[in-house]
């Protein structure tokens, strides 16, 4: 009952996103510079919460826009009812919902849907990573100068050493991919797919990642904080890979050089 009303849940706010993707709606904007919510933002939460209400009235439930929703339950429901807002206000079809459950603080399942590229990504704790049904895991790479990442820039820039800037320049200097794609629930799922070999991000909220890490673990991926700390989605950080390149990509990001 618990997949089939994330599944469901995801599916509803897909919709909405495609019906009303690249036409006109109200965008207004939240602290920082370009950080935007979209009325379709609301509709796809609204839809989102309502089911999660009608299914499971007692769960609490934290959402980017509606905030918690509180209720004495060991289930949490993580909500992102666009990751990727930016894009999906310009247009641009790198965006997605991402729904994570929490069960007495530990990531139980997640859901992260792109409906413009029909992709789906659905994973559940010991049961593995899949995308559209089928089976996925993370790359074998080994060595992180060979390596494609992924990463994303926050909103308010962290004014700290060794910030976004600095570590993404040191990739950069010595030639190594690092793409932005503005949606850290995509960046997850595609590492977790295989496409990229690891993701870092300095300042993320728990429903960017919620339902990403889990997906990326059950891919056989390793996701720590940026002190290499086992990954609480509740603190900014994040370092996520296929394992093999994880050391090293924590070196960088901690003030190492390649």
């Amino acid at each position: 009952m618990l997949k089939q009303s994330l599944l469901k849940a995801t599916a509803a706010a897909g919709i909405i996103l495609q019906e009303n993707f690249d036409k006109k709606f109200t965008i207004s904007n939240k602290e920082g510079i370009n950080n935007l919510v979209t009325e379709i933002d609301h509709k796809s939460e609204a839809a989102i919460i309502s089911i999660i209400k009608n299914d499971f009235p007692e769960h609490f439930i934290l959402s980017e826009e509606a905030g918690e929703i509180k209720q004495d339950s060991e289930f949490k429901w993580i909500i992102d009812p666009i990751d990727g807002t930016v894009n999906y206000a310009n247009g641009i079809p790198i965006c997605c919902v991402s729904i994570g459950i929490e069960k007495a603080g530990k990531m139980i399942m997640g859901a992260v849907y792109n409906p413009f590229i029909n992709e789906l990504f659905f994973a559940e704790l010991g049961h593995g990573a899949s995308m559209n049904e089928k089976k996925i895991s993370v790359t074998d790479t080994s060595e992180l100068e060979k390596s494609c990442l992924v990463t994303g820039f926050p909103y308010t820039y962290l004014d700290e050493p060794n910030g976004p800037l600095q570590v993404f320049e040191k990739f950069i200097r010595k030639g190594v991919p690092v793409r932005r794609l503005g949606s850290a629930a995509i960046d997850l799922c595609w590492v977790a797919a295989g496409r990229f070999d690891g993701f870092y991000e300095h300042k993320l909220s728990a429903w960017d990642s919620a339902a990403g890490f889990i997906i990326v673990e059950e891919a056989g991926g390793k996701v720590t904080d940026m002190k290499g700390d086992y990954y609480n989605p509740y603190q900014p950080g994040i370092v996520a890979t296929n394992g093999k390149i994880h050391d090293d990509l924590l070196r960088i990001v901690q003030g190492g050089n390649l």
